[in-house]
């Protein structure tokens, strides 16, 4: 049973809020890098989630393993979460340490799987740079090529075939015809029909368009009382995606 951080781990949590300055002050305090809450969540996953590059780097250099489990069901891995959040820097300074780019955490989700999955090109080729996998599937099976033909990402479907991905001709095939299917709807339209699947139909819904890492991107969100709720995104490559695929055939 994980308890209560005490004393100078409770002063290292709080410090995670701060700035670097206070998490020396906890660390030389007689803080342990390797501190958990009650939830049985590391400082290091925090620190890897809130996307404080210099926290982490520091926790790192205190002896935190970058590949220690973290949660109440240890399914949590500090390179996912940064990776989940698209924080880049803290991917780096994970891997730089030594944290395994392909390895899964709780119900099978690889760092790269979330990165693909969310649209975080920069952190795609960061993790593939290190070796991550392309070819690996997540738990539905599907490989990461395939859910960012789908998604739309041309930068992230760019990188994973120049890291090999189209060696696999039924990923490519796969691929292709997520992107041709894409090309027949409305983004927009599906970003909301994945949310009322998801939270019900009746709701407003606020659309924003942005240039995300340099890609053309829709974002869509629930609202309950004008406030938003749940959001769902994705970009509008899958045209030049099709010609990208049709060239690796």
């Amino acid at each position: 049973m994980t308890e209560e951080p005490i004393g100078d781990e409770r002063s290292l949590f709080e410090a995670l809020y701060e700035d670097e300055d206070a998490v020396v002050r906890a660390l030389r305090a007689g803080a342990a890098a390797e501190s958990c809450d009650a939830d049985g969540t590391t400082a290091l996953y925090l620190a890897s989630v809130e996307d404080r590059p210099g926290a982490v780097r520091l926790l790192l250099a205190a002896g935190a393993d970058p590949d220690r489990p973290s949660g109440p069901e240890a399914g949590d891995l500090p390179l996912c979460g940064a990776a989940c959040g698209g924080h880049t820097e803290v991917v780096g300074a994970l891997l730089s340490a030594g944290a395994r780019p392909d390895l899964p955490e709780q119900f099978g989700f690889t760092a790269l799987r979330w990165a693909v999955g969310l649209g975080h090109a920069p952190t795609v080729e960061l993790l593939l740079a290190h070796g991550a996998d392309p070819h690996l599937p997540g738990p539905e099976g599907e490989p990461p090529l395939v859910l960012a033909a789908r998604r739309g990402s041309v930068r992230t479907v760019r990188a994973l075939l120049e890291h090999g991905a189209g060696t696999w001709a039924g990923a490519v095939e796969w691929a292709l015809t997520q992107a041709l299917r894409m090309l027949e709807v409305d983004v927009e339209q599906e970003l909301l029909r994945g949310l009322e699947e998801a939270h019900g139909s009746g709701f407003d819904a606020m659309v924003r368009r942005d240039l995300v890492d340099g890609e053309a991107t829709v974002t869509v969100e629930l609202l309950r009382d004008g406030e938003p709720f749940a959001g769902a995104d994705g970009q509008t490559g899958h045209g030049v995606i099709a010609e990208l695929l049709r060239g690796v055939e």
